[in-house]
Protein backbone atom coordinates (compact mmCIF):
# COMPACT_ATOMS: atom_id res chain seq x y z
CA UNK A 1 0.00 0.00 0.00
CA UNK A 2 1.48 3.48 -1.02
CA UNK A 3 2.26 6.22 1.57
CA UNK A 4 -0.41 8.01 0.13
CA UNK A 5 -2.80 5.79 -0.01
CA UNK A 6 -2.13 4.48 4.17
CA UNK A 7 -2.65 8.60 4.80
CA UNK A 8 -5.88 8.50 3.51
CA UNK A 9 -7.21 5.73 4.81
CA UNK A 10 -5.59 7.00 8.30
CA UNK A 11 -7.48 9.95 7.81
CA UNK A 12 -10.54 8.23 7.01
CA UNK A 13 -10.10 6.35 10.54
CA UNK A 14 -9.47 9.67 12.02
CA UNK A 15 -12.59 11.39 10.47
CA UNK A 16 -14.71 8.95 12.00
CA UNK A 17 -12.73 8.98 15.52
CA UNK A 18 -14.08 12.69 15.39
CA UNK A 19 -17.48 12.42 14.42
CA UNK A 20 -17.56 9.77 17.03
CA UNK A 21 -15.98 11.93 19.71
CA UNK A 22 -13.06 10.15 20.57
CA UNK A 23 -10.85 12.74 19.76
CA UNK A 24 -11.52 16.44 18.33
CA UNK A 25 -10.24 18.03 15.05
CA UNK A 26 -7.01 19.76 16.27
CA UNK A 27 -5.91 16.03 18.01
CA UNK A 28 -6.39 14.49 14.66
CA UNK A 29 -4.57 17.35 13.04
CA UNK A 30 -2.01 17.22 15.11
CA UNK A 31 -1.38 13.33 14.98
CA UNK A 32 -1.83 13.16 11.28
CA UNK A 33 0.95 16.05 11.26
CA UNK A 34 3.39 13.72 13.30
CA UNK A 35 3.01 10.93 11.08
CA UNK A 36 3.48 12.45 8.33
CA UNK A 37 6.91 13.85 9.80
CA UNK A 38 8.12 10.30 10.62
CA UNK A 39 10.44 8.50 8.71
CA UNK A 40 8.59 6.12 6.84
CA UNK A 41 10.58 2.97 7.83
CA UNK A 42 9.23 3.74 11.06
CA UNK A 43 5.99 5.36 10.41
CA UNK A 44 3.11 4.24 13.34
CA UNK A 45 -0.45 3.80 12.59
CA UNK A 46 -2.81 7.26 13.66
CA UNK A 47 -4.57 5.02 16.47
CA UNK A 48 -1.34 4.49 17.97
CA UNK A 49 0.19 7.99 17.89
CA UNK A 50 -3.20 9.54 18.89
CA UNK A 51 -2.98 7.02 22.10
CA UNK A 52 0.43 7.63 22.90
CA UNK A 53 1.34 11.35 21.49
CA UNK A 54 -2.25 13.03 22.07
CA UNK A 55 -2.76 11.12 24.92
CA UNK A 56 -6.55 9.82 23.38
CA UNK A 57 -8.28 7.36 25.46
CA UNK A 58 -6.85 3.64 24.31
CA UNK A 59 -9.88 1.82 24.91
CA UNK A 60 -12.16 3.91 22.77
CA UNK A 61 -9.75 4.85 20.17
CA UNK A 62 -9.12 0.85 19.86
CA UNK A 63 -12.95 -0.34 20.55
CA UNK A 64 -14.01 2.40 17.40
CA UNK A 65 -11.46 1.34 15.33
CA UNK A 66 -12.45 -2.49 15.81
CA UNK A 67 -15.78 -1.57 15.19
CA UNK A 68 -14.85 0.09 11.50
CA UNK A 69 -13.46 -3.08 10.64
CA UNK A 70 -15.79 -5.26 11.89
CA UNK A 71 -14.00 -7.20 14.34
CA UNK A 72 -16.14 -8.12 17.63
CA UNK A 73 -15.41 -6.55 21.40
CA UNK A 74 -15.03 -9.47 23.68
CA UNK A 75 -15.14 -9.37 27.48
CA UNK A 76 -16.42 -5.41 27.52
CA UNK A 77 -16.95 -5.55 31.61
CA UNK A 78 -13.70 -6.80 32.07
CA UNK A 79 -14.39 -10.02 34.08
CA UNK A 80 -12.75 -13.08 33.49
CA UNK A 81 -13.94 -16.52 34.55
CA UNK A 82 -12.20 -18.75 36.21
CA UNK A 83 -13.11 -21.63 33.55
CA UNK A 84 -12.03 -19.10 30.90
CA UNK A 85 -8.79 -18.85 32.39
CA UNK A 86 -8.75 -22.46 31.94
CA UNK A 87 -9.61 -23.13 28.68
CA UNK A 88 -6.95 -20.28 27.86
CA UNK A 89 -4.26 -22.01 29.60
CA UNK A 90 -5.47 -25.48 27.97
CA UNK A 91 -4.76 -23.70 24.66
CA UNK A 92 -1.35 -22.56 25.58
CA UNK A 93 0.12 -25.11 26.70
CA UNK A 94 -0.55 -26.74 23.16
CA UNK A 95 1.46 -23.77 21.26
CA UNK A 96 4.60 -23.50 20.45
CA UNK A 97 6.86 -21.83 23.18
CA UNK A 98 8.08 -19.11 20.22
CA UNK A 99 4.14 -18.75 19.50
CA UNK A 100 3.10 -17.89 22.76
CA UNK A 101 6.16 -15.62 23.00
CA UNK A 102 5.24 -13.72 19.95
CA UNK A 103 1.53 -13.47 20.74
CA UNK A 104 2.30 -12.45 24.37
CA UNK A 105 4.50 -9.59 22.90
CA UNK A 106 1.53 -8.21 20.58
CA UNK A 107 -0.93 -8.01 23.76
CA UNK A 108 -2.75 -11.18 22.40
CA UNK A 109 -4.07 -14.41 23.81
CA UNK A 110 -6.00 -17.71 22.35
CA UNK A 111 -9.63 -17.04 23.65
CA UNK A 112 -10.76 -20.13 22.17
CA UNK A 113 -10.62 -23.01 19.81
CA UNK A 114 -12.38 -25.93 18.42
CA UNK A 115 -12.47 -27.45 15.20
CA UNK A 116 -9.66 -26.48 13.69
CA UNK A 117 -10.34 -23.23 14.21
CA UNK A 118 -9.54 -20.37 16.52
CA UNK A 119 -10.52 -16.80 17.76
CA UNK A 120 -7.88 -14.84 18.89
CA UNK A 121 -8.44 -11.86 21.30
CA UNK A 122 -6.02 -8.72 20.59
CA UNK A 123 -5.41 -5.59 22.28
CA UNK A 124 -4.94 -4.58 18.51
CA UNK A 125 -6.74 -6.69 15.95
CA UNK A 126 -5.22 -4.41 13.24
CA UNK A 127 -2.03 -5.01 14.16
CA UNK A 128 -0.60 -6.56 10.93
CA UNK A 129 2.16 -8.66 12.63
CA UNK A 130 -0.84 -10.85 13.98
CA UNK A 131 -1.17 -11.94 10.54
CA UNK A 132 2.27 -13.62 10.18
CA UNK A 133 1.89 -15.14 13.75
CA UNK A 134 -1.34 -16.86 13.29
CA UNK A 135 -0.49 -18.29 9.80
CA UNK A 136 2.14 -20.02 12.01
CA UNK A 137 -0.62 -21.51 13.99
CA UNK A 138 -1.79 -25.02 13.41
CA UNK A 139 -5.24 -23.80 12.81
CA UNK A 140 -6.57 -23.87 9.42
CA UNK A 141 -9.27 -20.69 10.24
CA UNK A 142 -8.59 -17.87 13.04
CA UNK A 143 -11.14 -14.94 13.73
CA UNK A 144 -9.76 -11.36 15.62
CA UNK A 145 -11.18 -10.14 18.31
CA UNK A 146 -10.89 -7.16 20.18
CA UNK A 147 -10.54 -7.03 23.70
CA UNK A 148 -9.31 -4.16 25.87
CA UNK A 149 -5.44 -3.74 27.28
CA UNK A 150 -5.88 -4.22 30.52
CA UNK A 151 -8.59 -7.47 30.29
CA UNK A 152 -5.85 -8.72 27.78
CA UNK A 153 -3.10 -8.01 31.04
CA UNK A 154 -5.08 -9.13 33.62
CA UNK A 155 -5.31 -12.47 31.86
CA UNK A 156 -1.86 -12.99 30.93
CA UNK A 157 -1.13 -12.39 34.11
CA UNK A 158 -2.96 -15.08 35.81
CA UNK A 159 -1.95 -17.61 32.57
CA UNK A 160 1.24 -16.70 31.35
CA UNK A 161 3.79 -18.08 33.68
CA UNK A 162 6.34 -16.25 32.69
CA UNK A 163 9.88 -18.08 32.79
CA UNK A 164 12.88 -16.56 33.57
CA UNK A 165 15.22 -19.12 32.37
CA UNK A 166 18.64 -17.32 33.76
CA UNK A 167 17.23 -18.30 36.95
CA UNK A 168 16.42 -21.86 36.04
CA UNK A 169 20.09 -22.29 35.18
CA UNK A 170 20.90 -20.88 38.56
CA UNK A 171 18.63 -23.08 40.41
CA UNK A 172 20.67 -26.02 38.89
CA UNK A 173 23.82 -24.68 40.08
CA UNK A 174 25.67 -25.64 43.25
CA UNK A 175 28.33 -23.36 44.42
CA UNK A 176 31.06 -24.05 46.28
CA UNK A 177 33.02 -21.52 48.99
CA UNK A 178 36.15 -20.04 47.19
CA UNK A 179 39.09 -20.79 48.52
CA UNK A 180 41.36 -17.69 48.48
CA UNK A 181 43.18 -15.68 50.77
CA UNK A 182 41.33 -12.79 51.18
CA UNK A 183 44.46 -10.17 52.29
CA UNK A 184 46.12 -11.39 48.85
CA UNK A 185 45.90 -9.23 45.88
CA UNK A 186 43.50 -10.23 43.24
CA UNK A 187 44.28 -13.14 40.88
CA UNK A 188 42.39 -12.22 37.97
CA UNK A 189 43.01 -15.86 36.33
CA UNK A 190 41.20 -17.05 39.61
CA UNK A 191 38.66 -14.77 38.92
CA UNK A 192 38.22 -15.65 35.31
CA UNK A 193 38.05 -19.27 36.62
CA UNK A 194 35.27 -18.45 39.38
CA UNK A 195 33.12 -16.13 37.01
CA UNK A 196 33.26 -19.01 34.06
CA UNK A 197 32.47 -21.66 36.76
CA UNK A 198 29.62 -20.15 38.81
CA UNK A 199 26.84 -19.17 36.45
CA UNK A 200 26.96 -16.07 37.30
CA UNK A 201 25.48 -14.99 33.46
CA UNK A 202 22.68 -16.16 34.81
CA UNK A 203 22.63 -14.43 37.90
CA UNK A 204 22.81 -10.99 35.92
CA UNK A 205 21.17 -11.45 33.20
CA UNK A 206 18.09 -12.91 35.44
CA UNK A 207 18.32 -9.80 37.73
CA UNK A 208 17.63 -7.46 34.65
CA UNK A 209 14.78 -9.32 33.57
CA UNK A 210 13.43 -9.36 36.33
CA UNK A 211 13.29 -5.74 37.34
CA UNK A 212 11.28 -5.08 33.81
CA UNK A 213 8.93 -7.67 34.76
CA UNK A 214 8.73 -6.81 38.53
CA UNK A 215 8.21 -2.66 37.31
CA UNK A 216 12.04 -1.85 39.42
CA UNK A 217 13.38 1.86 38.77
CA UNK A 218 16.58 0.17 40.14
CA UNK A 219 18.87 -2.57 40.80
CA UNK A 220 21.34 -2.05 43.80
CA UNK A 221 24.39 -4.76 43.76
CA UNK A 222 25.91 -4.60 47.28
CA UNK A 223 28.92 -6.38 48.70
CA UNK A 224 28.02 -7.73 51.92
CA UNK A 225 30.66 -9.48 54.84
CA UNK A 226 32.58 -12.39 53.74
CA UNK A 227 31.83 -14.17 50.58
CA UNK A 228 28.32 -12.54 49.56
CA UNK A 229 26.66 -10.01 47.90
CA UNK A 230 23.40 -8.46 48.41
CA UNK A 231 21.05 -7.88 45.63
CA UNK A 232 17.87 -5.23 46.15
CA UNK A 233 15.29 -3.76 44.13
CA UNK A 234 13.92 -0.36 44.47
CA UNK A 235 9.66 -0.54 43.65
CA UNK A 236 7.79 2.58 44.55
CA UNK A 237 10.54 4.09 45.86
CA UNK A 238 11.44 1.65 48.24
CA UNK A 239 14.39 -0.72 48.69
CA UNK A 240 13.38 -4.44 48.66
CA UNK A 241 15.86 -7.46 49.11
CA UNK A 242 15.51 -9.33 45.72
CA UNK A 243 18.07 -11.90 46.44
CA UNK A 244 21.51 -12.88 48.65
CA UNK A 245 23.68 -14.62 46.88
CA UNK A 246 26.43 -16.54 48.94
CA UNK A 247 28.99 -18.36 48.52
CA UNK A 248 30.52 -16.27 45.86
CA UNK A 249 33.21 -13.87 46.03
CA UNK A 250 31.82 -10.26 45.73
CA UNK A 251 34.62 -9.47 42.92
CA UNK A 252 33.56 -12.04 40.37
CA UNK A 253 29.70 -10.72 40.27
CA UNK A 254 31.11 -7.45 39.78
CA UNK A 255 33.42 -8.30 36.84
CA UNK A 256 30.07 -9.84 35.20
CA UNK A 257 28.09 -6.80 35.65
CA UNK A 258 31.50 -4.71 33.66
CA UNK A 259 31.93 -7.08 31.22
CA UNK A 260 28.28 -6.71 30.34
CA UNK A 261 28.46 -2.91 30.10
CA UNK A 262 30.12 -0.55 27.47
CA UNK A 263 32.11 1.98 28.78
CA UNK A 264 33.68 0.76 31.84
CA UNK A 265 37.02 -0.77 32.64
CA UNK A 266 36.26 -4.13 34.13
CA UNK A 267 40.00 -3.85 35.95
CA UNK A 268 39.51 -0.21 37.35
CA UNK A 269 38.44 -0.64 40.79
CA UNK A 270 39.66 2.42 42.59
CA UNK A 271 37.68 5.22 40.96
CA UNK A 272 33.19 6.09 40.17
CA UNK A 273 32.73 4.90 36.40
CA UNK A 274 29.19 4.82 34.49
CA UNK A 275 28.14 2.78 31.85
CA UNK A 276 25.02 0.80 30.51
CA UNK A 277 23.93 -2.18 29.14
CA UNK A 278 20.75 -2.47 26.61
CA UNK A 279 18.62 -5.92 26.38
CA UNK A 280 15.28 -6.78 24.50
CA UNK A 281 12.99 -8.18 27.39
CA UNK A 282 9.93 -9.70 26.12
CA UNK A 283 10.23 -8.00 22.87
CA UNK A 284 11.03 -4.58 24.26
CA UNK A 285 14.12 -2.70 23.86
CA UNK A 286 15.24 -1.54 27.47
CA UNK A 287 18.16 0.48 28.65
CA UNK A 288 20.32 -0.28 31.42
CA UNK A 289 22.38 2.80 33.23
CA UNK A 290 25.31 1.29 35.62
CA UNK A 291 26.90 3.40 38.01
CA UNK A 292 29.70 2.12 39.86
CA UNK A 293 31.39 3.20 42.83
CA UNK A 294 34.86 1.50 45.15
CA UNK A 295 33.94 0.95 48.98
CA UNK A 296 34.86 -0.07 52.26
CA UNK A 297 33.85 -3.18 53.37
CA UNK A 298 34.59 -5.46 56.49
CA UNK A 299 37.41 -6.65 54.61
CA UNK A 300 39.62 -3.60 54.35
CA UNK A 301 42.10 -4.90 51.88
CA UNK A 302 39.28 -6.14 49.77
CA UNK A 303 38.70 -3.67 46.21
CA UNK A 304 34.81 -3.78 47.11
CA UNK A 305 32.29 -2.10 44.56
CA UNK A 306 28.74 -1.30 44.98
CA UNK A 307 26.36 -1.13 41.56
CA UNK A 308 23.53 0.62 40.97
CA UNK A 309 21.57 0.24 37.35
CA UNK A 310 19.01 2.64 36.73
CA UNK A 311 15.87 0.64 34.49
CA UNK A 312 15.03 2.78 31.78
CA UNK A 313 11.75 1.59 29.88
CA UNK A 314 10.81 4.08 27.28
CA UNK A 315 6.76 2.24 27.72
CA UNK A 316 7.17 4.12 30.92
CA UNK A 317 7.57 7.73 29.47
CA UNK A 318 4.33 9.92 30.03
CA UNK A 319 4.13 12.11 26.76
CA UNK A 320 0.45 13.71 27.91
CA UNK A 321 0.36 16.82 30.69
CA UNK A 322 -3.13 15.28 31.94
CA UNK A 323 -1.74 11.86 32.65
CA UNK A 324 0.89 13.40 35.18
CA UNK A 325 -1.74 13.87 37.97
CA UNK A 326 -1.21 17.59 38.38
CA UNK A 327 -3.99 19.37 40.61
CA UNK A 328 -5.92 21.96 39.24
CA UNK A 329 -4.53 24.94 39.83
CA UNK A 330 -0.75 23.42 39.49
CA UNK A 331 -2.06 21.78 35.81
CA UNK A 332 -3.39 25.65 35.01
CA UNK A 333 -0.03 27.46 35.64
CA UNK A 334 2.53 24.66 34.66
CA UNK A 335 0.17 24.44 30.99
CA UNK A 336 0.30 28.02 31.24
CA UNK A 337 4.27 28.09 31.85
CA UNK A 338 4.83 26.31 29.36
CA UNK A 339 2.73 27.64 26.08
CA UNK A 340 4.76 30.94 26.63
CA UNK A 341 7.13 32.01 23.60
CA UNK A 342 10.25 32.18 25.99
CA UNK A 343 11.41 31.99 29.93
CA UNK A 344 12.40 29.37 32.29
CA UNK A 345 10.08 26.74 33.34
CA UNK A 346 12.26 25.27 36.52
CA UNK A 347 11.50 21.88 38.30
CA UNK A 348 13.09 20.93 41.40
CA UNK A 349 13.00 17.97 44.14
CA UNK A 350 16.04 15.61 45.03
CA UNK A 351 16.55 12.52 42.87
CA UNK A 352 13.76 9.89 42.28
CA UNK A 353 11.29 12.63 42.45
CA UNK A 354 9.92 12.17 39.25
CA UNK A 355 11.53 15.57 37.67
CA UNK A 356 13.04 13.58 34.16
CA UNK A 357 9.27 12.49 34.06
CA UNK A 358 7.51 15.92 34.00
CA UNK A 359 10.29 17.22 31.82
CA UNK A 360 9.50 14.87 29.12
CA UNK A 361 5.79 15.14 29.31
CA UNK A 362 6.34 18.83 29.52
CA UNK A 363 8.31 18.87 25.91
CA UNK A 364 6.24 16.67 24.15
CA UNK A 365 3.52 18.61 24.60
CA UNK A 366 4.73 21.34 23.16
CA UNK A 367 7.23 19.88 20.47
CA UNK A 368 6.06 19.93 16.65
CA UNK A 369 8.36 19.81 13.58
CA UNK A 370 8.15 23.85 12.98
CA UNK A 371 10.37 23.91 16.19
CA UNK A 372 14.15 23.24 17.09
CA UNK A 373 13.74 21.44 20.51
CA UNK A 374 17.89 20.57 22.04
CA UNK A 375 18.30 19.14 25.15
CA UNK A 376 21.71 18.86 27.14
CA UNK A 377 21.18 16.27 30.02
CA UNK A 378 24.03 14.19 31.08
CA UNK A 379 23.13 11.24 30.77
CA UNK A 380 20.42 11.17 28.43
CA UNK A 381 17.76 8.73 30.21
CA UNK A 382 14.84 9.03 27.94
CA UNK A 383 14.75 9.18 24.10
CA UNK A 384 12.43 11.61 22.63
CA UNK A 385 10.82 11.93 19.50
CA UNK A 386 11.00 15.41 17.26
CA UNK A 387 14.26 16.12 19.96
CA UNK A 388 17.70 16.31 19.03
CA UNK A 389 19.34 15.37 22.34
CA UNK A 390 23.23 16.20 22.87
CA UNK A 391 25.46 13.64 23.19
CA UNK A 392 28.42 14.51 26.26
CA UNK A 393 31.62 12.87 26.31
CA UNK A 394 35.03 13.45 27.01
CA UNK A 395 35.34 16.10 23.93
CA UNK A 396 31.79 17.25 24.20
CA UNK A 397 31.40 18.66 27.74
CA UNK A 398 28.58 19.92 29.18
CA UNK A 399 29.93 23.11 29.37
CA UNK A 400 30.85 22.94 25.53
CA UNK A 401 27.06 21.77 25.29
CA UNK A 402 25.96 24.83 26.59
CA UNK A 403 27.66 27.06 24.78
CA UNK A 404 27.10 25.16 21.77
CA UNK A 405 23.15 25.44 21.78
CA UNK A 406 23.30 28.99 21.62
CA UNK A 407 24.71 28.72 17.76
CA UNK A 408 22.42 25.63 17.01
CA UNK A 409 19.37 28.11 16.40
CA UNK A 410 17.30 26.69 18.90
CA UNK A 411 13.53 27.64 19.88
CA UNK A 412 13.20 25.26 22.93
CA UNK A 413 15.77 23.95 25.18
CA UNK A 414 15.80 21.18 27.92
CA UNK A 415 18.93 21.39 29.99
CA UNK A 416 19.28 18.75 32.83
CA UNK A 417 20.16 20.78 35.32
CA UNK A 418 21.00 24.33 36.52
CA UNK A 419 24.43 23.46 38.33
CA UNK A 420 26.36 26.53 38.80
CA UNK A 421 26.67 30.33 37.42
CA UNK A 422 27.76 29.60 33.70
CA UNK A 423 24.95 27.56 33.30
CA UNK A 424 22.46 30.17 35.14
CA UNK A 425 23.68 32.31 32.81
CA UNK A 426 23.58 30.87 29.47
CA UNK A 427 19.89 29.89 30.21
CA UNK A 428 18.91 33.06 31.23
CA UNK A 429 20.60 34.23 28.37
CA UNK A 430 17.97 31.94 25.83
CA UNK A 431 15.07 32.91 28.18
CA UNK A 432 15.58 36.48 27.49
CA UNK A 433 16.73 35.75 23.69
CA UNK A 434 12.88 34.52 22.84
CA UNK A 435 13.32 30.86 23.90
CA UNK A 436 11.73 28.74 26.02
CA UNK A 437 14.13 26.85 28.60
CA UNK A 438 13.29 23.94 30.98
CA UNK A 439 15.27 22.65 33.42
CA UNK A 440 15.62 21.39 37.33
CA UNK A 441 17.56 22.20 40.30
CA UNK A 442 18.13 21.01 43.91
CA UNK A 443 16.17 22.93 46.12
CA UNK A 444 13.60 21.87 49.09
CA UNK A 445 10.98 23.97 47.59
CA UNK A 446 10.00 26.10 45.01
CA UNK A 447 10.67 29.40 46.28
CA UNK A 448 13.99 28.26 47.72
CA UNK A 449 15.11 27.80 44.10
CA UNK A 450 14.90 31.23 43.62
CA UNK A 451 17.32 32.02 46.49
CA UNK A 452 19.25 29.08 45.29
CA UNK A 453 19.42 31.39 41.87
CA UNK A 454 20.54 34.42 43.88
CA UNK A 455 23.35 32.58 45.72
CA UNK A 456 24.90 31.26 42.23
CA UNK A 457 25.30 34.91 41.41
CA UNK A 458 22.53 35.48 39.20
CA UNK A 459 20.52 39.19 39.49
CA UNK A 460 17.48 39.62 40.86
CA UNK A 461 16.13 41.52 37.88
CA UNK A 462 17.22 38.84 35.95
CA UNK A 463 15.54 35.50 37.43
CA UNK A 464 12.10 38.07 37.81
CA UNK A 465 12.26 38.72 34.27
CA UNK A 466 13.25 34.87 32.69
CA UNK A 467 11.14 32.45 35.32
CA UNK A 468 7.88 31.80 33.94
CA UNK A 469 7.68 29.07 36.76
CA UNK A 470 8.87 26.63 39.51
CA UNK A 471 7.45 24.00 40.66
CA UNK A 472 8.52 21.25 43.32
CA UNK A 473 7.43 17.68 43.25
CA UNK A 474 7.86 14.30 45.34
CA UNK A 475 6.62 10.69 44.96
CA UNK A 476 4.35 9.52 47.28
CA UNK A 477 2.83 5.62 47.05
CA UNK A 478 -0.24 5.13 46.09
CA UNK A 479 -2.89 3.18 48.22
CA UNK A 480 -4.06 -0.29 46.26
CA UNK A 481 -7.44 0.35 45.24
CA UNK A 482 -8.37 -3.46 45.84
CA UNK A 483 -6.78 -3.91 49.37
CA UNK A 484 -7.30 -0.61 51.20
CA UNK A 485 -9.12 0.22 54.24
CA UNK A 486 -10.37 2.69 56.47
CA UNK A 487 -8.73 3.96 60.00
CA UNK A 488 -10.88 2.71 62.47
CA UNK A 489 -9.38 4.38 65.89
CA UNK A 490 -7.81 7.53 64.01
CA UNK A 491 -5.49 9.33 66.27
CA UNK A 492 -6.80 12.88 64.95
CA UNK A 493 -3.27 14.03 66.26
CA UNK A 494 -1.85 12.57 63.18
CA UNK A 495 -3.71 14.70 60.70
CA UNK A 496 -3.68 17.80 62.87
CA UNK A 497 0.11 17.62 62.30
CA UNK A 498 0.35 17.98 58.85
CA UNK A 499 -2.71 21.10 58.94
CA UNK A 500 -5.89 19.06 58.94
CA UNK A 501 -8.52 21.54 60.60
CA UNK A 502 -10.84 19.65 62.43
CA UNK A 503 -13.90 20.38 60.01
CA UNK A 504 -11.46 18.65 57.51
CA UNK A 505 -11.14 15.29 59.70
CA UNK A 506 -14.58 14.94 60.42
CA UNK A 507 -14.83 15.04 56.64
CA UNK A 508 -12.53 12.88 55.25
CA UNK A 509 -11.82 9.09 54.89
CA UNK A 510 -8.14 7.97 56.36
CA UNK A 511 -6.73 5.11 54.85
CA UNK A 512 -4.73 2.68 55.74
CA UNK A 513 -2.28 -0.48 53.72
CA UNK A 514 -3.24 -3.42 53.57
CA UNK A 515 -1.45 -5.76 50.83
CA UNK A 516 -2.64 -8.41 48.72
CA UNK A 517 -1.57 -10.27 45.62
CA UNK A 518 -1.80 -7.07 43.43
CA UNK A 519 0.42 -5.08 45.26
CA UNK A 520 3.37 -4.25 46.96
CA UNK A 521 2.72 -4.42 50.79
CA UNK A 522 -0.74 -2.02 50.44
CA UNK A 523 1.30 0.16 47.61
CA UNK A 524 0.66 -0.23 44.06
CA UNK A 525 2.59 2.91 42.01
CA UNK A 526 3.37 6.15 42.90
CA UNK A 527 2.02 9.73 42.03
CA UNK A 528 3.58 13.01 41.95
CA UNK A 529 2.73 15.88 45.22
CA UNK A 530 3.02 19.42 43.83
CA UNK A 531 4.56 22.70 44.82
CA UNK A 532 3.91 25.43 41.65
CA UNK A 533 5.14 28.43 41.76
CA UNK A 534 3.97 30.52 38.79
CA UNK A 535 5.70 34.13 38.02
CA UNK A 536 3.12 37.04 38.55
CA UNK A 537 3.31 40.26 38.57
CA UNK A 538 3.11 40.14 42.17
CA UNK A 539 6.04 37.38 42.71
CA UNK A 540 8.19 39.28 39.66
CA UNK A 541 7.64 42.59 41.81
CA UNK A 542 8.93 40.77 45.03
CA UNK A 543 12.00 39.44 43.31
CA UNK A 544 12.57 42.61 41.61
CA UNK A 545 12.39 44.72 44.81
CA UNK A 546 14.56 42.24 47.23
CA UNK A 547 17.48 43.70 46.68
CA UNK A 548 20.95 41.59 48.83
CA UNK A 549 18.30 39.24 50.12
CA UNK A 550 15.71 36.97 48.63
CA UNK A 551 12.75 36.89 50.98
CA UNK A 552 11.46 33.14 50.39
CA UNK A 553 8.68 33.45 53.31
CA UNK A 554 7.44 36.24 51.20
CA UNK A 555 7.54 34.88 48.16
CA UNK A 556 5.61 31.45 49.54
CA UNK A 557 2.68 34.10 51.50
CA UNK A 558 2.02 35.35 48.19
CA UNK A 559 1.85 32.32 45.80
CA UNK A 560 -0.13 31.06 48.52
CA UNK A 561 -2.69 34.19 48.35
CA UNK A 562 -2.63 33.44 44.19
CA UNK A 563 -3.52 29.60 44.83
CA UNK A 564 -0.46 27.64 45.15
CA UNK A 565 -0.71 24.73 47.44
CA UNK A 566 2.35 24.27 49.39
CA UNK A 567 4.09 20.13 48.52
CA UNK A 568 2.22 19.22 52.53
CA UNK A 569 -0.94 21.21 51.20
CA UNK A 570 -0.53 18.86 48.03
CA UNK A 571 -0.39 15.98 50.28
CA UNK A 572 -3.18 16.45 52.33
CA UNK A 573 -5.70 16.83 49.17
CA UNK A 574 -3.72 13.19 47.96
CA UNK A 575 -4.97 11.74 51.56
CA UNK A 576 -8.22 13.23 51.53
CA UNK A 577 -8.55 11.69 48.06
CA UNK A 578 -8.06 8.07 49.62
CA UNK A 579 -5.08 8.05 47.46
CA UNK A 580 -2.39 7.98 50.01
CA UNK A 581 -1.37 7.81 53.76
CA UNK A 582 -0.37 10.44 56.14
CA UNK A 583 2.76 8.48 56.82
CA UNK A 584 3.29 8.47 53.37
CA UNK A 585 3.23 12.64 53.10
CA UNK A 586 4.62 13.08 56.38
CA UNK A 587 7.99 11.27 55.34
CA UNK A 588 8.46 13.63 52.50
CA UNK A 589 7.66 16.66 53.35
CA UNK A 590 8.40 19.80 55.76
CA UNK A 591 5.93 22.00 57.66
CA UNK A 592 4.57 24.86 55.90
Amino acid sequence: MSTAVKFNVGRRVGDILVKKGVVDSHQLERALEIQTNEPQSVRRRLGNILIEDIGADRHEVMRSISELYAFREVLPSGEVSESLLENIKKITDELPEHLEDDLLHRNAVPYDARNNSMVLACADPTDPALSDIVNKLAFKQYELVYCRLETIRKITDQVYKQKNEFLELLEEFDYDEPDIDEKEEIDEDQLDAEINQSMLNSLVEGMMVEAVRKDVSDIHVIPAAGNKTDIFFRLDGKLQLWHSQGNLKPEALCAVVKDKSRNVDRFERASAQDGFIQRKVDGVNIRYRVSILPIVGEEFDRKLESIVIRVLDDRKVITDLNKLGLQKQAFRDFNKAIRKPSGIVIITGPTGSGKSTTLVAALYSVVDPSVNVLTVEEPVEYLIRGVRQLKISESMTFDNAMRGILRHDPDIVLVGEIRDLLTAEIAIKLANTGHLTFSTLHTNDAPSAVARLFKMGVEPFLIANAVNLVMAQRLVRKLCEKCKRPIEDLDRELPKNIGFTDEEINQTTFYEPVGCDECNRGFKGRIAIMEALYFDKNIKRIIFESGDDIDEDKIREQAIKNGMLTLRASGRDRISSGITTIDEVVAITLED
